[in-house]
């Protein structure tokens, strides 16, 4: 039986496991939410703050104006809703379960 030495913390790279940047969409992270922001549109300014701030590139956009978010890819940081400059705010955060996502 050979004993083979294991990798230990020691053969990391400096900075840890390195990832190409600009992944996120190739993943799904909305499993992980507790809450949820919910987008008004009637508040946005369209500045697009939180797309640029969004680390999931979970808000869409079209044209230069933001047109909704993919629940599929947000994990419900609250990022967007923090960056948010409008007077109203145009993203609020709300409990995952409090909108009706379905049609029961």
């Amino acid at each position: 039986m050979s004993k083979e030495k294991k990798p230990g913390w020691k053969d990391l790279p400096r900075g840890g496991l390195i990832l190409d940047a600009g992944n996120a969409h190739e993943y799904q992270t909305g499993g992980w939410r507790i809450k949820r922001p919910e987008w008004i549109e009637e508040n946005c300014i369209h500045c697009l703050f939180c797309w640029v701030y969004c680390p999931d590139s979970s808000i869409e956009t079209q044209e230069g104006k933001m047109t909704g978010i993919n629940y599929e890819h947000c994990k419900g940081c609250g990022i967007c809703a923090e960056v948010c400059p409008a007077k109203k705010t145009a993203i609020e955060m709300e409990s995952e379960g409090r909108k009706e996502d379905s049609d029961e």
